[in-house]
């Protein structure tokens, strides 16, 4: 069979050559993504001013070839801020969720493997970690301990772990009550290796579709704990603090405000576009 000039550049674009079809969505989701990841590793070399230089001798100042998103309330560069504040928020986010999801996944899946009393321990401790308001919980905990980066990662991570056992075990149950998982029961294969080599590949795709969500509540809950001063703590700060530092500017349409909160939008509407646009070999539940 002849393939069409039209379908061997879609094909190119789409990225089929590597296995996985990307639609125009998806690759505008991945691209902006991938972007604000490069900001958080390189924003220190990047930032045009030092994020706690005093630039403007004006508060809340304009757009201009300076200042390209404006001053901030003590006539800071923004530009340079809102760079360095993706290192905090895309990191931070980024490491809960990703202790979030590994150990809510291996528990889930040692749950439903092993089955019995000790599903039933994980599942009712969980669940009642689960009852207690994110928010709430993490407010306590911040405002006890303190707020730094270790205590952040750590309190989010506890918050988004119930959730990702209850959809890991979900998944793990249903692939464990399969013929071929029962075939390696009798050939005598150990509960690592089910868990390894039967389970888990069968899952991975449902799994990863699972971490994009939790990334982005994790993204908008520590935006929502800087907000109320528990986040990351000055001179440096993340999206969220931004926000809260100039959030007098509003009544002007003050930059300073608007750029922070268009910066947690674009990276949260970008991973929910490429989440929904994720190539069908990701979205199967099977990698066969």
């Amino acid at each position: 069979m002849t393939m069409t000039s039209s379908e061997t550049t879609s094909g190119r674009l789409s990225g089929t050559r590597f296995g996985y079809r990307f639609n125009i969505v998806g690759a505008i989701g991945l691209t902006v993504i991938l972007a604000w990841a490069l900001v958080a590793i390189f924003a220190p070399w990047i930032i045009p001013y030092p994020v706690g230089e005093i630039i403007d001798l004006d508060y809340f100042g304009p757009m201009s070839r300076e200042l390209w998103f404006g001053s901030d309330y003590l006539g800071r560069d923004m530009l340079s801020r809102i760079l360095m504040g993706a290192r905090y928020t895309v990191g931070i986010s980024l490491a809960a969720v990703t202790v979030a999801c590994f150990c809510g996944v291996v528990l889930g899946m040692i749950a439903a493997v092993a089955g019995g009393w000790l599903d039933t321990i994980l599942s009712r401790f969980l669940d009642a970690l689960n009852s207690i308001p994110s928010k709430l919980f993490g407010l306590v905990v911040v405002a006890a301990v303190g707020s730094s980066v270790p205590v952040l990662i750590m309190t989010l991570s506890v918050i988004y772990i119930p959730g990702a056992y209850r959809f890991a075990r979900a998944l793990a149950v249903n692939i464990n009550a399969m013929d071929f998982i029962t075939v390696a029961r009798i050939r005598g294969e150990s509960t690592l290796y089910l868990i390894r080599s039967e389970i888990l590949p069968n899952i991975v795709g449902p799994v990863l579709a699972d971490l994009g969500i939790r990334f982005v509540f994790i993204v908008l809950l520590l935006s929502g704990l800087s907000f109320l001063g528990l986040g990351v703590q000055p001179p440096y700060a993340d999206w969220g603090a931004l926000v809260r530092e100039n959030i007098g500017g509003l009544p002007f349409g003050a930059p300073a405000v608007m750029f922070p909160s268009l910066a947690i939008a674009s990276l949260t509407i970008s991973v929910n576009l490429l989440i929904d646009n994720l190539p069908q070999k990701i979205r199967d539940r099977s990698v066969s």
